[in-house]
């Protein structure tokens, strides 16, 4: 004679309830887990995007909205824009050569063990992370002055160079800029690629030493390869960083007026035209630019370093 198997409390309450009953169903279950994502991502970008896209195509000024059809987008390709694009092209660039071999380097020696105090290396290179950029551009403000107190050119004259004007010359301007930079991003960088150190069997590295590997072998033939997915998304959140840098520059400067646009950015100029001048819709119109540009380049990049090439 069988007996009916009795239910649980459990299986009861998910029959009972159509809410536990949708959790646990496996059709269900995982939309119910990236549904936080998809509205954070719905209401906080896709709707933001949206909402630009529309009003670049307008004319926004207090009390006053209508439709212009193309005439932000034309008016968009100007000498000031063109230096402000330029500004930040050579400022991705410079970050990209400084922020992407130099942290990898370091990261490789804070990985070996025969570094004397790693850890202490570790948490000093960390530390600019963790410092307000306000802050940071403030005190970089002061060391690169122009008066010959100032640490910059207290160092230069030390050497027996005349000082110099950082923030009024060019080419000076962009060298602080991209020393603020490292300054501020190379911890951050420098985790990632520990992290992907430490994911590397070490097994590899002793295997290609008793087959009589140089250290320079093993860093080309192992390290390197083994660490390009982590190289691929450092150089992808380095060019956004780059492009959309605006917070250094204003500080600098102590605003967005630098001597002759040298500091200007592309997001510089998007809050000049949509915050200082209230023209939101040119400011839309930049933003939209800015949006193309970055993709673009990180596609180009992408492709180029095989991210889209099919495994076998």
């Amino acid at each position: 004679m069988t007996h009916p198997v009795p239910t649980t409390e459990r299986q009861t309450a998910v029959r009972r309830s159509p809410l536990r009953r949708l959790a646990y169903s496996q059709t269900a279950a995982p939309w119910l887990f990236v549904l936080p994502f998809i509205l954070s991502f719905a209401l906080f970008f896709a709707y933001p995007v949206l909402s630009a896209v529309n009003m670049s195509f307008q004319e926004v000024l207090p009390g006053q909205v209508r439709y212009i059809g193309l005439e932000n987008y034309r008016g968009l390709w100007n000498p000031t824009f063109r230096k402000a694009l330029m500004n930040s092209t050579e400022y991705t660039v410079f970050t990209l050569l400084v922020l992407i071999p130099l942290p990898l380097v370091l990261a490789v020696f804070l990985n070996s063990k025969l570094m004397v105090l790693r850890n202490f290396f570790r948490s000093t290179l960390f530390i600019p992370a963790l410092t307000s950029v306000v802050v940071a551009g403030t005190v970089f403000r002061l060391a690169f002055g122009e008066l010959e107190g100032s640490l910059m050119n207290t160092f230069v004259t030390a050497l027996g160079f005349e000082p110099q004007k950082w923030l009024r010359h060019e080419g000076l301007a962009m060298f602080t800029l991209v020393v603020l930079a490292t300054w501020r991003w190379m911890g951050i960088n420098i985790l990632y690629f520990l992290a992907g150190l430490q994911n590397i069997p070490r097994e590899l590295y002793e295997s290609a030493e008793i087959d009589g590997a140089t250290a320079w072998d093993r860093f080309i033939r192992i390290t390197l390869p083994l660490l390009k997915p982590i190289t691929i998304y450092v150089l992808t959140i380095s060019i956004y960083g780059g492009y959309a840098m605006f917070t250094e520059s204003y500080m600098l400067w102590a605003g967005n007026r630098s001597p002759n646009d040298i500091g200007l950015t592309i997001v510089g100029y998007l809050y000049r035209n949509g915050l200082e001048q209230n023209n939101l819709g040119l400011g839309s119109a930049v933003g939209i630019a800015l949006l193309v540009i970055t993709f673009t380049v990180t596609m180009i990049q992408l492709k180029l370093t095989g991210m889209f090439r099919r495994e076998d």
